[in-house]
């Protein structure tokens, strides 16, 4: 068997969010578990990395990811039992049950309709999704609430040794918890490894703070006092997006989990099969048995999880349409939610910008995850004056991204999440065309060489010109690869327009002009703002939207606030003088 070398070197500004710490890097796993992986064949294997100019810089400085496939061939021997796969795309299925309950993977009690789970880079089908009905929903959130008993009375500096064992675990594994979730989601293997470290990152520091949460005292008159509990919820329902699987879960649960609380997590119907493997990690790690449980299913279930009388939370990340209905449903029972929605997000590159920096954040901004994220900056505003020369070079970059295989260490977009949402993205970029913009380069349909390929979801990643904001491609999020290029003349003219939408998730800036990029952040509706950079998401920092974006935090402090609320506790040292 041929060893490979995987090196990932570049340079980006998110360098201490994404980077493997040197001191971990080259680790040699752990493995989790008696479980076994079986290989079909062996697979002779060669993938270096180019020499040539990637399109976009990989989000992650220092990177270097030094493996040998015969070593790395024991840690993959960590995914647990019925998994069959090689290092190839196009070889993995898995019959487990993909529900976790107390401990343990299960099959639903009453589960409902089957679904197909499908591997995006070539169309099969990987795996069969069993829909929770109500009992098993039930059963998930009953064995939460008994965990809750015994995890809430642990002190915060208990909850944090389980959390950094978990993080270390997440660590250790981060190769094969990568591969799962290229081979669910459909994105490049180097981008998988950096959504598994910012998970890993979420846990050691909401493991940080789990020993410091506290209330406050009061000093009242006459000797009087009172003090504040910051106390934690119960039972948390999260409902997570197929764009990142591994790493929205890790987002939800880190803060509840520090907090005191117990979560039940449904997963999109979609991209199942890493999130069980996080469950399966927290159990490893000490948490009471139950207190991270996993249904599986779509409409229905997500339905019976928020209308549950024990729930007492719910953190949804999703489209706007659904969390309306689940902000509805949390209305029924007076629950606090969380809503992370969707977006259409402005980018602006003024003309005193530097050129090639504001080209590579415009790629950030659009192509990553094959443009499936919510606060991408899609609605690239470009000061007339260098409108020609920015949108040039940008649909040169655009033309080198390297499409297929996302297992592949080269590739730089793989698949998209499934052939519907294909459809979808071409129908957008059809209806562009009939209203008059120009597609500069891509937007067609792309077959990978190999045959292994050819039913995967693949498109050649899309620059449109001679946009106008009043077009269904400049107002309505697309959810892929599709970039608009809106010329603009002023600084006034450019925020309004960028301000005229329903959504205010995310916006950037770039100008080499300080006191500029502040003024102008600061008059932009939106919750996450960036400035000469794009799509940056350290775990310290919170995020959210405005308006359709929906409200409320995850990361940072921020967060703890929607996982716990507080007491106030009043004490008299005096008598009590009664009125009456």
């Amino acid at each position: 068997m041929t060893a490979c070398t995987l090196m990932a070197l570049g340079e980006f500004r998110a360098a201490r969010y994404c980077s493997v710490p040197p001191s971990r890097q080259g680790e040699p796993g752990r493995g989790v578990g008696p479980a076994v992986l079986r290989f079909e064949s062996p697979v002779e294997a060669e993938s270096p990395r180019g020499t040539g100019c990637h399109p976009f810089p990989p989000p992650a400085r220092h990177m270097l990811v030094r493996c040998q496939l015969p070593n790395l061939l024991p840690r993959l021997c960590a995914l647990r039992p019925s998994l069959t796969m090689s290092s190839a795309t196009g070889t993995f299925t898995t019959d487990q049950p993909l529900n976790y309950r107390a401990g343990a993977r299960v099959r639903p009690v009453d589960g409902g309709p089957t679904e197909d789970v499908y591997e995006p880079a070539t169309g099969r089908v990987i795996s069969k999704l069993l829909c929770s009905g109500e009992k098993e929903v039930d059963l998930a959130v009953q064995s939460a609430k008994a965990a809750f008993n015994v995890w809430s009375q642990m002190s915060g500096m208990e909850r944090s040794r389980v959390l950094l064992e978990a993080a270390r675990i997440i660590r250790e594994q981060r190769e094969e918890i990568a591969t799962l979730e290229t081979i669910n989601n459909g994105k490049s293997i180097f981008e998988a490894r950096v959504d598994i470290d910012i998970s890993w990152q979420c846990l050691e520091y909401y493991a940080g703070l789990a020993g410091s949460l506290a209330g406050e005292h009061v000093q009242l008159p006459g000797g009087s006092f009172g003090y504040t509990r910051r106390e934690p919820l119960g039972v948390c329902a999260g409902v997570g997006a197929w764009n990142y699987p591994f790493q929205i879960a890790c987002w939800k649960s880190a803060p509840a989990l520090a907090c005191g609380n117990a979560m039940v997590y449904k997963p999109s119907p979609f991209t199942p099969i890493s999130v069980v493997r996080l469950a399966e990690i927290y159990t490893e790690a000490g948490v009471p048995k139950g207190l991270f449980n996993v249904v599986q299913g779509g409409v229905a279930t997500g339905q019976f999880l928020c209308h549950h009388p024990d729930v007492a939370k719910i953190s949804f990340t999703g489209s706007v349409p659904t969390g309306i209905k689940i902000m509805e449903m949390a209305a029924k029972g007076i629950k606090p939610v969380t809503l992370e929605l969707g977006g259409k997000s402005p980018l602006i590159i003024f003309s005193d910008c530097a050129l090639e920096n504001a080209v590579n954040g415009a790629l950030m901004a659009n192509f990553l995850t094959q443009g499936e994220v919510c606060c991408n900056g899609t609605r690239v505003f470009v000061e007339r004056k260098i409108l020609d020369v920015f949108t040039k070079e940008v649909v040169k970059r655009t033309q080198k991204i390297k499409v297929g295989d996302p297992l592949l260490e080269d590739t730089r977009m793989g698949a998209l999440i499934n052939r519907p949402h294909l459809d979808r993205v071409q129908g957008f970029i059809k209806q562009a065309k009939e209203q008059g913009a120009e597609v500069l380069c891509g937007g067609d349909l792309y077959v990978p060489d190999d045959p292994k390929l050819k039913n995967g979801y693949y498109m050649r990643p899309c620059v449109l010109g001679n946009c106008r904001d009043d077009m269904t491609c400049v107002k309505e999020e697309i959810f892929g690869p599709v970039m608009s290029i809106l010329p603009f003349d002023t600084e006034e003219e450019v925020v309004e327009r960028a301000n005229n939408t329903k959504f205010g998730l995310a916006g950037g800036v770039f100008t080499r002009d300080i006191q500029k990029a502040h003024r102008v952040v600061a008059a932009l509706k939106a919750g996450m703002c960036f400035i000469n950079n794009y799509n940056i998401s350290p775990v310290e920092l919170p995020f959210g939207g405005y308006k359709a974006s929906g409200f409320g935090r995850e990361n940072g402090r921020a967060a703890i606030e929607y996982y716990s609320q507080l007491k106030t506790v009043c004490v008299e040292m005096g008598d009590v003088e009664s009125v009456f």
